[in-house]
């Protein structure tokens, strides 16, 4: 049990939930510590709990999960969240990631490939649905773009690649700090002159930059 993978499901729907229940008993990696079924529960649970990871649906009564996502980051910074949601619009994707979700991924995938993302994400991986990741990649670049990317990257001293790279992951400020003996302060210093200098403005932007690159990859040894 102590080696397990902590679940927190945050479903308003009780079928999906039990359904979870099930799959996830077949897995030797997880457990479900705790149920939630509104945005809210699911901000008390994971303040609670502090889970290892959490499902987050979008569409729950009252509080969404994209408002519950970024409270959550602060009750809980630890929590890797996947959003398990019926939503494949692209829009919801991007705000997704950008609230800081370590995943994305559609309910009628909630099968083998659930599994699967929760495995990545648990890794300090992005995973996003098959279907969808054509959006968060967005449009083609051109050309120019695309030869332009790596001496954006390379204007930035290793300690902003390391901080930006770990914000890629949906690593809070905190987190970071912790994971590089820095105090918050200085991560958060390192994140606004590494985002200035790379001029991306959101964190959505960095991450399909950073995907592209193969940059979230080669970063294992940090997670």
């Amino acid at each position: 049990m102590e080696d397990k993978i902590r679940v927190l499901l945050a479903d308003d729907h009780a079928v999906l939930r039990s359904g979870l229940n099930l799959l996830l008993k077949g897995q030797d990696d997880f457990v479900i510590v705790g149920e939630a079924p509104t945005g809210l529960a699911a901000i008390t649970l994971a303040e609670e709990l502090q889970p290892d990871l959490i499902l987050l649906d979008l569409s729950m009564p009252g509080m969404g999960g994209l408002e519950a996502l970024e409270i959550i980051q602060q009750k809980s910074p630890n929590s890797k969240i996947l959003i398990l949601t019926m939503h494949s619009e692209p829009e919801y994707l991007r705000q997704a990631i950008e609230n800081g979700a370590s995943g994305y991924i559609v309910k009628k995938a909630a099968d083998v490939e659930l599994i699967t993302a929760m495995r990545a994400v648990m890794r300090s991986e992005i995973y996003v649905h098959s279907s969808m990741t054509k959006s968060l990649l967005g449009d083609v670049l051109s050309d120019d773009d695309d030869e332009n990317e790596p001496d954006i990257w390379e204007v930035l001293s290793s300690r902003e690649q390391q901080v930006l790279k770990l914000v890629a992951l949906g690593h809070t400020s905190a987190k970071i700090a912790e994971k590089l003996n820095l105090s918050p302060k200085t991560v958060e210093t390192y994140r606004a002159r590494g985002m200035k200098k790379t001029k991306f403005k959101t964190r959505a932007a960095l991450v399909r930059f950073a995907l592209r690159r193969g940059l979230l990859d080669e970063f294992s040894k940090f997670s």
